[in-house]
């Protein structure tokens, strides 16, 4: 008897998977996503950005819009994160967010957490949670969201949405405490705040100079319109005349 063996190298799995047909190409396709993180191509169905004006929201709801939306490719930018809105009273708050910066590690603390105090970042991290930063999709979605505190020059020009689902209009009793983010981020350590203010300021200065503005221009227009209409009907204005009709 002749014995005779083989060594087969071994497949990995993404050999095995490349070998599928059919209706099993779709498990193929999401392990290439997983492994090579090819998520970018969902990003690339949005490249129009939204932004949402987070006054009076409520900080955990509209995160979670958010966080959802980032993973289905939207791009996101969230302005006035200072205004958002956190349940409770502002003293409870306060030692919530205390016990929160004793977090640490012993040994090596530039491993332990990062306690922000600025409202922006305080989002931006309130989202980390809600999607899986350490995964590439978590990764890719995370690049698509900015948030700023105020209004700053290229989103002060353009339309801002808000999301009726999270505001506290429609999600808390009105005779519920509540906390503005900029009080608690000021009591904890946030210095910007006055800056802030003051380029707020400016801002709403500025919106009121442009409506001014686009209100005589709206005036103007009206008005040369009806004279380009008096003008076109004028032969039958005259002829309605004869007959004893007086135009308006």
């Amino acid at each position: 008897y002749v014995f005779c063996f083989f060594f087969f190298k071994q497949k990995t799995a993404y050999e095995i998977l490349s070998g599928l047909v059919g209706s099993e190409m779709c498990i193929r396709d999401r392990y290439q996503r997983r492994v090579h993180g090819d998520y970018q191509l969902r990003g690339r169905m949005f490249k129009k950005e939204t932004v949402i004006d987070a006054k009076g929201h409520i900080l955990g709801r509209l995160c979670s819009y958010v966080a959802k939306q980032l993973l289905n490719g939207h791009r996101i930018v969230v302005v006035r994160c200072e205004k958002l809105i956190v349940s409770g009273t502002l003293t409870r708050n306060k030692i919530k967010f205390r016990e929160y910066r004793h977090r640490a590690i012993l040994t090596n603390p530039t491993h332990s957490h990062r306690h922000f105090r600025s409202p922006a970042r305080i989002f931006v991290k309130t989202i980390k949670g809600m999607i899986g930063r350490k995964l590439k999709r978590g990764e890719h979605a995370l690049s698509r969201l900015k948030a700023f505190e105020g209004v700053p020059h290229p989103y002060d020009t353009r339309k801002r949405m808000i999301v009726t689902d999270a505001l506290r209009l429609t999600r808390m009793k009105q005779f519920r405490p509540f906390t503005i983010l900029c009080d608690l981020c000021r009591r904890v350590g946030w210095t910007h705040e006055g800056e802030v203010d003051r380029l707020e300021a400016k801002r709403v200065q500025r919106g009121k100079v442009y409506h001014e503005s686009k209100k005589a221009a709206d005036k103007l227009r009206v008005q040369k319109e009806k004279l380009q209409a008096s003008a076109s009907i004028k032969e039958i204005n005259n002829k309605l005349a004869a007959f004893g009709y007086q135009s308006q």
